[in-house]
């Protein structure tokens, strides 16, 4: 058993590759061979928002606080509140992040496969986020 207490890991910042706006990412858990899944917290202030982005096994976020958005490839803006909880497809194109004016966190959990949990792409333009 472990117990990593509260605090104990660093927060980092977002980094301007993967996001638009202030993010910062606070780690949860790790993947450990044979698990695959890890997770962290993800907090957006107001108007910030990740790239477009896959994930070869899927994604689950839950809003714990604030109003956010989330959107598929293709499909509308969704607005998404605490206690919703969000599951991309594999390989589904989305993205996620705040509200215009209200910040966001959800906990968001992934796996690995063949060592990589994501592909970033293109970042989201204010048009897509707007809509």
């Amino acid at each position: 058993m472990e117990i990593h207490r509260a605090g104990s890991r660093p927060s980092a910042r977002g980094p301007s590759e993967w996001f638009t706006g202030t993010v910062r990412i606070d780690p949860l858990f790790a993947a450990k061979d044979p698990a695959r899944a890890a997770g962290n917290t993800v907090t957006f202030e107001p108007g910030a928002r990740t790239a477009w982005h896959t994930h070869p096994l899927g994604q689950v976020i839950v809003v714990t606080s604030g109003l956010g958005r989330a959107q598929r490839f293709g499909g509308p803006v969704e607005e998404i509140r605490p206690g919703d909880v969000v599951w991309f497809e594999p390989g589904e194109k989305h993205w996620h992040g705040a509200g215009p004016t209200t910040a966001m966190t959800h906990i968001a959990i992934q796996e690995t496969l063949g060592g990589k949990a994501v592909d970033w792409l293109e970042h989201v333009t204010d048009g897509e986020y707007g809509a």
